[in-house]
């Protein structure tokens, strides 16, 4: 967020709303107006999504990012990877700076929607 309170907590560091992982879905990593992300625990509730309802890592982040966090107007994205290798990116502002690499590929680092 720009111009935030010097010293504000955001959600980054908080288990569940900005960062989770479980071996059994996903590994996510999120930033954002953080008192939207605490609130729904997004990060967390993109990995229920994928144990409780079957769904695939980019089905579960473009639910909670693209539908639950923008219909209560909050601003913000993750960057995730499952348990297959696959990643997703999702964000619901103008850009957001985001990469990744994985074993044996050439890095990808990204600003803008494509």
């Amino acid at each position: 967020m720009t111009n935030k309170k010097f010293g504000r907590i955001g959600d980054s560091p908080i288990i569940g709303a900005g960062t989770y992982a479980n071996n059994k879905t996903c590994a996510v990593s999120s930033t954002g107006h953080g008192e939207y992300f605490i609130r729904n625990v997004v990060a967390y509730d993109i990995s229920a999504l994928m144990e409780y309802r079957g769904m695939s890592l980019q089905e579960a982040a473009d639910a909670v990012i693209m539908k639950k966090l923008t219909a209560q107007g909050g601003t913000g994205g993750i960057v995730a990877i499952d348990y297959a290798g696959n990643i997703a990116m999702p964000f619901n502002t103008s850009g957001m700076f985001r990469g990744y690499m994985l074993n044996g590929k050439n890095p990808v680092i990204k600003i803008y929607k494509e």
